[in-house]
C-alpha cells in the first residue's frame, strides 16, 4: 500500500512538472507558428531563435507586482486563478497519457475529466465578477454563456461513441480501438468527432471561441485587473486544458496509445496530440473571433440537433 501511495505521488509530481513546463513551451511554439503563418519572425532576440523568451516571460510573471483592486472581493479575487489551474491538473489524473501512465483509472474517466474541466470555468467567472470592473464583469458573463453553450454539445457528442464501446473508462475506449487504423472510432463516428473537437475549442477558450478574454479588444475580459502570477495561473490552466482535450480526443477517436503500424503506441499518441495542438494553433491563425450570440446560435441550433441525430442513428445501428 505504501508503494502504491508513493507511486501515485511520483506520478502526480511528474505530471505537474511536465505539463507546467509544456504550458510555457507551448506559448513559444504558438508565437512561432502564428508568426510563420503571418510572415513574421516571431520571438528572435532572447536566446537562440528566441528560445529563452520562455524564461524571460516566467521571470516577469514571478516578479511583477501582484495587486488586488480596492473595491474587489479580495478572497474570491485571489482564489479564482487557483480554481482554473487546479482543476486543469486534477482533470489529468484520470487520463492515460501513455501505456501504464495514469494516476487513477476510474471507471467513469470520461465524465470525470469533462466534469472537472467544466468546473474550471468557475475561475474566470468568479474572477470577472469579483474585481469591481465592468469589463471584467462582462468577461465573466461571457464565461456563463460559453459554459451553457458548449457543455451541451460536449456531453451529447460523446454519447454515441460511448454507446458503441459500452464503457466510460478511457482504458476501455482505448482498447476498443486496438485492431489498427480501421478500428478508430473516427471512422464510425465522424460526426461525434467533429462535434467534440468544435466543443473542445470552446472548452479551452481558443479562437474562434475565445469570448472570455477576446484579445481583439483593448481590455482583457475577465483578466483585466489581474497581473503577475495570478494572471499566469489562468493561462497555465488554459494551456494544460489544451493538452487534456488533445489527449482525450486522441484516446476517444484516434486510436489512443495503440500501436500504429511500425510506430509504438507511446510515440503514436504523442504524434496525434502534437498534430491536434498544431490544429488548435492553425485555427487561431486562420479564423476570426465570433460574438457570444453567434456561439449560442451555433451550439443550440446547429450542433445540438446534429448530436441528437447522431445519437438516434447510432442507437438504431446498435439495436
Amino acid at each position: 500500500m505504501d508503494n502504491e501511495i508513493l507511486m501515485t505521488i511520483v506520478k502526480v509530481v511528474v505530471i505537474l512538472a511536465v505539463f507546467s513546463a509544456l504550458a510555457g513551451f507551448t506559448t513559444y511554439v504558438e508565437r512561432k507558428i502564428l508568426a510563420f503563418m503571418q510572415r513574421r519572425p516571431g520571438p528572435m532576440h532572447v536566446g537562440p531563435y528566441g528560445l529563452l523568451q520562455i524564461l524571460a516571460d516566467g521571470a516577469k510573471l514571478f516578479t511583477k507586482e501582484d495587486f488586488v483592486p480596492q473595491n474587489s472581493n479580495r478572497l474570491i479575487f485571489m482564489i479564482a486563478p487557483v480554481i482554473t489551474a487546479a482543476t486543469a491538473f486534477i482533470a489529468m489524473t484520470a487520463i492515460p497519457f501513455l501505456p501504464g501512465v495514469i494516476v487513477s483509472d476510474v471507471n467513469v474517466g470520461v465524465l470525470f475529466v469533462l466534469g472537472v474541466m467544466a468546473t474550471g470555468l468557475y475561475g474566470p467567472l468568479l474572477g470577472g465578477m469579483s474585481q469591481a470592473n465592468k469589463w471584467g464583469l462582462l468577461g465573466g458573463a461571457r464565461t456563463a454563456i460559453q459554459l451553457l453553450s458548449y457543455e451541451v454539445v460536449t456531453g451529447l457528442s460523446i454519447l454515441a461513441p460511448l454507446m458503441l464501446v459500452g464503457s466510460l473508462s478511457l482504458i476501455d475506449i482505448n482498447n476498443y480501438q486496438a485492431g489498427g487504423l480501421s478500428n478508430w472510432l473516427i471512422w464510425t463516428q465522424p460526426v461525434a468527432f467533429f462535434l467534440f473537437l468544435i466543443a473542445g475549442f470552446a472548452e479551452t477558450n481558443r479562437t474562434p471561441f475565445d469570448l472570455l478574454e477576446h484579445e481583439a479588444e483593448v481590455i482583457a475580459g475577465y483578466a483585466t485587473e489581474y497581473s503577475g502570477m495570478r494572471w499566469g495561473m489562468f493561462f497555465i490552466g488554459e494551456y494544460a486544458n489544451l493538452f487534456t482535450i488533445a489527449f482525450l480526443t486522441s484516446l476517444m477517436f484516434l486510436g489512443g496509445f495503440n500501436d500504429l503500424w511500425f510506430i509504438p503506441g507511446a510515440l503514436a499518441i504523442i504524434l496525434k496530440v502534437m498534430f491536434l495542438i498544431f490544429l488548435f494553433l492553425w485555427t487561431r491563425a486562420s479564423w476570426p473571433h465570433i460574438r457570444p450570440d453567434q456561439l449560442m446560435w451555433l451550439c443550440w441550433k446547429v450542433l445540438m440537433p446534429l448530436a441528437l441525430l447522431n445519437i438516434l442513428v447510432t442507437g438504431l445501428v446498435v439495436l
